[in-house]
C-alpha cells in the first residue's frame, strides 16, 4: 500500500513538471514582447534605457533555459513572480481571486452529483419505469449545451422573463444560483452517463439475482446491494472531472461578470501576463494532482478487492 502511493505521489510531480514545462514552453513562443508592449507605451515616457533596465528586472534579457530554471525553482519555493500588468505579486492576485473562484466550484461541483445521482436512479425506479428512456436522454442533452450559451439563457429566463433573480445588485446568494447551475448542468452529464452504465451492469450480476430471489423489492435490491458495488466508476471519472470544473468556472464568470480566477485569466491573456497565466495553470494542476490522490486513498475503502492482503508486502 505504502509502494503504491508513494508510485502515485511520484506521477504526481510527474505531471505538475510536465504541466510546468509545456505551459513554459507554449507561453514563452507567443508572438510579441510582453514587457516591451507594456512599456514602450508613449504614455509612460520611458527612455529605451529605462525600458532596458525593466527587462531585466523581470528576467526577460535572459537566455530561455536561464528564465525556465529561474522559474521553476521560484516555484518550488511558492513564489510565482510579479504580475506585469498589476505590478504586484501573482501570489496576491490568486490569493485574492481563488475564494471567489472556489465558492462557485465546489457548490456547482455538489450540485452536479446530485443531479446525476437523481437522474440515474430515477431512470431505475419502478415506479418511473415509463420515463426511463426521457432520464436517459438528458444527460446527452446537459453535456452538449455550452457553457456561455446556459449561462446566457439561464439569465435570459430566470432573470429577464420571469424576474425571479435580479442583474443589478443581487445579494451574494442570489448572485450565485445561476452561476452554480451553469456550471454544475455540464459536469452532471458525464456522472450520470457512466452512474447509468455501472447501475445497468451491476444490476446483472449474480449476487442480485440472488437478493431478488430472497423477495426484496427492486427499490430495496437498488438501494442496498446495487448502488454501492456502482459507485467505483463515478469516484474514477469524477477525479477526471476537474479540469472541465475548473474550466466551466471560468468561462462563467466571465459570463456572469463575476471576480475570480475567470476573470484574472482573461486579463491575463489580453495583457500577455505570463506569470498569471503560468500560476493559474499551476494551480489548476496541482488542484488535479491532489483531487486524483484523494481519489485513490478512497478506492481501497469502497471496494474491498483492492486493499493489500494481510501479511502481504506493503
Amino acid at each position: 500500500m505504502r509502494h503504491a502511493l508513494l508510485q502515485r505521489f511520484g506521477h504526481g510531480l510527474l505531471v505538475l513538471w510536465a504541466a510546468f514545462t509545456l505551459s513554459f514552453v507554449l507561453l514563452q513562443v507567443l508572438p510579441g514582447d510582453a514587457v516591451l508592449i507594456k512599456f514602450q507605451n508613449p504614455d509612460l515616457g520611458l527612455s529605451p534605457a529605462q525600458i532596458e533596465e525593466m527587462r531585466v528586472a523581470y528576467g526577460a534579457d535572459s537566455p530561455l533555459w536561464q528564465q525556465y530554471g529561474h522559474t521553476l525553482l521560484a516555484m518550488l519555493r511558492g513564489d510565482f513572480g510579479y504580475s506585469l500588468q498589476a505590478g504586484v505579486p501573482v501570489s496576491e492576485l490568486i490569493a485574492s481571486n481563488l475564494p471567489d473562484t472556489l465558492s462557485l466550484a465546489l457548490p456547482a461541483f455538489l450540485l452536479a452529483v446530485v443531479l446525476a445521482f437523481a437522474l440515474a436512479f430515477a431512470s431505475r425506479l419502478p415506479g418511473l419505469r415509463w420515463l426511463s428512456n426521457t432520464f436517459q436522454s438528458l444527460p446527452v442533452l446537459f453535456i452538449s449545451l455550452p457553457t456561455f450559451w446556459l449561462g446566457i439563457a439561464l439569465i435570459q429566463l430566470f432573470s429577464f422573463q420571469l424576474r425571479l433573480i435580479p442583474v443589478i445588485n443581487p445579494t451574494p446568494l442570489q448572485g450565485l444560483i445561476l452561476p452554480i447551475v451553469t456550471v454544475a448542468i455540464p459536469i452532471s452529464a458525464p456522472l450520470a452517463q457512466i452512474l447509468m452504465r455501472s447501475l445497468d451492469r451491476v444490476a446483472t450480476q449474480p449476487f442480485v439475482a440472488v437478493a431478488r430471489a430472497k423477495g426484496l423489492s427492486e427499490t430495496a435490491v437498488l438501494w442496498r446491494h446495487v448502488t454501492g458495488n456502482a459507485l467505483l466508476p463515478v469516484l474514477n471519472i469524477a477525479g477526471l472531472l476537474l479540469g472541465e470544473l475548473i474550466a466551466g468556472a471560468l468561462i462563467t464568470e466571465t459570463v456572469f461578470g463575476r471576480s475570480g480566477l475567470g476573470q484574472l485569466t482573461q486579463q491575463a491573456v489580453n495583457n500577455q501576463d505570463i506569470a498569471v497565466l503560468q500560476a493559474v495553470v499551476m494551480i489548476s494542476a496541482l488542484g488535479f494532482v491532489l483531487i486524483n490522490l484523494l481519489v485513490d486513498l478512497l478506492m481501497p475503502l469502497l471496494d474491498p478487492r483492492l486493499q493489500p492482503l494481510s501479511g502481504g508486502a506493503s
